[in-house]
């Protein structure tokens, strides 16, 4: 987190990645660093993003319903550090209780950390039954209002799916952006460089046009970008367009 703010970020989303890391004196160290740069925490991403399934979205209810305390102690963290929105992969395919089920029981969730002021949002990950944005439409008839979407452009590459068909069918669900990484190798799109996969700048357009008023979060993970510049290149490019 530092040295995002040390880059000048105005904006960013933490990914939690452990357990200690919502405890208070760790949430500290993070409003302190916060407060040094004047950043914004627009969401917080789940550390249990790769065991979702198995807490939450699992045929043993108990596990389920024991996993619900975790789940709010996120909270305390994000109203100390401003955050509105939670970010959750959700449920894997194939998965062991059907998508009625999933609906259901995102949605007590997401009722859940409304009662806090918390935006529970499900992300298109590949892999994950959110992958399909048929599955998206039947999760937002299941939820009405209730559903909030994060589209990452990278996961929706990954899984062979136009990003501008979410953007067609979740354009008003949809609340906050991920733009990929800088991983060449790993990942389909490069966002910021010459030759890449796929024109943000015109992408960047369309969200305007169907009146997205949300935050873009370039996704930063360990050796991604090859040097500060190549970070503070994408950053400043991405104030260009937007």
């Amino acid at each position: 987190m530092r040295k995002t703010g040390e880059l000048g970020a105005d904006c960013i989303e933490i990914f939690m990645n452990a357990p200690s890391e919502l405890e208070k004196p760790f949430i500290k160290k993070l409003c302190a660093i916060q407060k040094q740069y004047g950043m914004r925490v627009k969401s917080f991403h789940t550390y249990a993003s790769f065991t979702e399934s198995y807490y939450y979205f699992s045929s043993y209810t108990r596990r389920y319903t024991e996993s619900i305390e975790s789940f709010k102690r996120y909270f305390d963290g994000m109203h100390a550090l401003g955050a509105e929105l939670l970010v959750m992969h959700g449920a894997k395919i194939p998965g062991s209780i059907p998508d009625e089920q999933v609906f259901e029981r995102f949605g007590e969730l997401y009722r859940i950390g409304k009662a806090e002021g918390i935006s529970l949002c499900q992300e298109n990950v590949v892999h994950y039954r959110s992958e399909s944005p048929d599955f998206l439409g039947r999760m937002r008839e299941a939820l009405g209002g209730d559903f909030k979407m994060v589209l990452d452009i990278k996961q929706a590459r990954r899984t062979g799916v136009d990003p501008y068909a979410f953007v067609e069918r979740f354009a008003d669900s949809i609340v906050h952006v991920h733009i990929s990484d800088f991983t060449k190798e790993k990942d389909c799109v490069v966002p910021f460089c010459e030759g890449a996969q796929f024109d943000f700048k015109t992408f960047f357009d369309t969200m305007k046009q169907k009146g997205y008023k949300g935050d873009y979060i370039i996704e930063l993970y360990e050796n991604s970008y090859q040097d500060a510049q190549q970070i503070r290149h994408a950053k400043d490019l991405l104030k260009k367009w937007l």
